[in-house]
């Protein structure tokens, strides 16, 4: 069955500033790549709705949200010293959240999909943006599910950066569990192991440089973890695509295929749980690019 692939084409049109990573062009490798005539069987293109308000105040506080949207207004501003916006990236930050919203509508009703959401989202905390991240499309999806009477949702997060974001904003919540693999130390510094939650939260923290099958071994361990004893009824992966051997921002030695394995391990782990991805990092367009096509292959 094809996996339904999610996008909005606001998503483009963020411009955080000249020579910043976080570019328009990465989501067109995705989607591009996406696009080659040898995955017309595999993806069904499904153009997603913008996020509703209340959609996003389950996550983020009114007053925080209308701050970002009277920002684009004004034609954008710095927020961070890495997140900035352009006059269209409140526009482009909900169609980013409804993409993962109705990526995980597909999903529940095909089996997986895959949301290619831009500006990421696993840095962006209730009240604050940061590292690149405006909303977090992730557990704005979560709480999504949960609303949809999927009642305990399994966050897994590949990017090479901890997403203190997302675990910031489930830590506190049982029904919520986040598994984390990533760089450490390394921005934004969290993520260290001791860090549990309410014994919901499995982080991963891993020096760069190491034998690609350690990385591969010891998410799955982690998971593993997570899953004693608590099925979960939704999976969904924070697709960052930087963990891959020779981004410029990380130093992970992970190839494509290690994706592609991890995605089809977790669907037989979670089974008969939905799969849906989304898209955080990935900074070296070739390699988001492949990184993609191998998880999407994998949802298939």
């Amino acid at each position: 069955m094809p996996v339904p692939v999610l996008f909005h084409p606001a998503c483009q049109r963020h411009h955080p500033g000249p020579g910043h990573p976080e570019r328009p062009e990465r989501v067109v490798a995705v989607l591009e790549a996406l696009r080659a005539a040898d995955m017309a069987s595999t993806v069904e293109w499904c153009e997603a709705r913008p996020a509703t308000r209340e959609a996003l105040e389950r996550v983020h506080p009114a007053p925080y949200l209308d701050g970002l949207e009277r920002l684009a207004l004004q034609g954008g501003g710095v927020l961070d010293a890495d997140t900035a916006m352009s006059s269209a990236s409140w526009d482009a930050a909900v169609a980013a959240a409804g993409v993962a919203l109705d990526a995980v509508e597909r999903g529940i009703a095909t089996g997986s999909a895959f949301g290619a959401t831009r500006p990421p989202g696993h840095h962006a905390l209730a009240a604050r943006a940061m590292g690149f991240c405006l909303i977090n499309n992730a557990v704005v999806a979560a709480r999504h599910a949960q609303q949809l009477g999927k009642a305990q949702v399994l966050i897994v997060d590949w990017d090479v950066h901890h997403g203190n974001g997302t675990q910031a904003l489930v830590e506190r919540d049982a029904s919520l569990r986040y598994v984390s693999m990533h760089q450490y130390p390394w921005y934004p510094g969290t993520g260290a192991e001791d860090e549990r939650g309410v014994g919901n939260v499995f982080n991963v923290p891993r020096p760069p440089g190491l034998p690609r099958q350690v990385y591969a071994r010891d998410l799955l361990a982690a998971v593993d973890a997570a899953l004693e004893g608590w099925p979960p009824d939704l999976l969904l992966v924070s697709a960052g695509f930087d963990s891959l051997n020779g981004d410029p921002l990380g130093g992970f030695t992970l190839e494509p295929e290690d994706m592609a394995r991890w995605t089809a391990l977790l669907r037989e782990r979670v089974a008969p749980a939905p799969v849906v991805g989304v898209l955080e990092g990935g900074y070296r367009l070739d390699l988001l690019a492949a990184g993609a096509r191998a998880h999407v292959r994998a949802l298939a």
